[in-house]
């Protein structure tokens, strides 16, 4: 194994959102001492072309023209992934599960950027939804990484976090991820609490750097979530890397 170089497993580039083409995302991680990725939005419904099967190959032949990991963010309420064919799953070396969008009651969607909670639904309920659709997330989707986890709409993220999330539902969230083997991002753009970090940690959880990033600014930054795991005492080389620890999708099997 070469020099161990902390990895960003979630940038995104001009495929999807992003505003740097994935030579710049490269050029970006190689800047600041950082192994880069690819791993733009996959879903039909996310701001993406990459929107069908055929459409994930093209990308995955572009991505192959550069040093740089294969990723791929994928909305868990959205049935594209569910319908890329094994052979294609295994050309990515790693795969992201978000929840941009949370089932409330009755089977309505709430998005994660809304400007404001459906008329009648508290920020309990809105978190206490959040936690179950975590749970079916882990069981059903066969991801390395859960993106953000803690990413909830702008009327929220002024709270508390230790009395959105409370401890019972933190342990929910990590024992979730703990039984799938789903890496738990510190995500740049999102941060999380230092509570749940520490109880991902603490429970083996293996944790994940993720710029998130769109903007020049913000691909393979990832000097934040590198000093919160470092905080913990979490091993540099504990910290996930598919190429180090593998990956479900199954790319370096032997």
């Amino acid at each position: 194994m070469n020099h161990w170089l902390p990895t960003d497993c979630h940038a995104h580039s001009t495929h999807s959102d992003g505003a740097l083409r994935v030579e710049e995302v490269v050029a970006r991680g190689e800047a600041l001492g950082v192994r880069p990725s690819v791993s733009d939005h996959i879903s039909r419904d996310a701001p993406t072309s990459l929107d069908s099967v055929e459409r994930v190959e093209a990308y995955l032949d572009d991505l192959d023209q550069y040093d740089v990991l294969r990723g791929g963010e994928f909305c868990w309420h959205d049935v594209l992934w569910r319908e890329l064919p094994a052979n294609v799953v295994r050309r990515f070396t790693h795969r992201l599960g978000s929840l941009h969008a949370i089932p409330l009651a009755g089977g309505q969607l709430c998005r994660a950027f809304v400007s404001a909670l459906p008329e009648g639904v508290s920020p309990d309920a809105y978190v206490a939804a959040h936690v179950d659709a975590l749970e079916q997330l882990a069981r059903e989707m066969p991801v390395d990484i859960l993106a953000h986890p803690t990413l909830i709409p702008p009327p929220l993220r002024t709270m508390d976090p230790h009395e959105l999330w409370t401890e019972a539902r933190e342990e929910r969230m990590i024992q979730a991820l703990r039984a799938a083997g789903v890496a738990f991002e510190v995500s740049a753009r999102y941060p999380p609490h230092e509570r749940i970090v520490r109880r991902a940690a603490d429970a083996g959880v293996r944790l994940s750097l993720g710029s998130d990033g769109h903007s020049k600014a913000q691909v393979a930054n990832v000097a934040a979530p590198l000093a919160l795991a470092r905080s913990l005492g979490v091993p540099d080389e504990a910290l996930f890397d598919p190429v180090r620890h593998g990956s479900r999708t199954g790319a370096f099997d032997v």
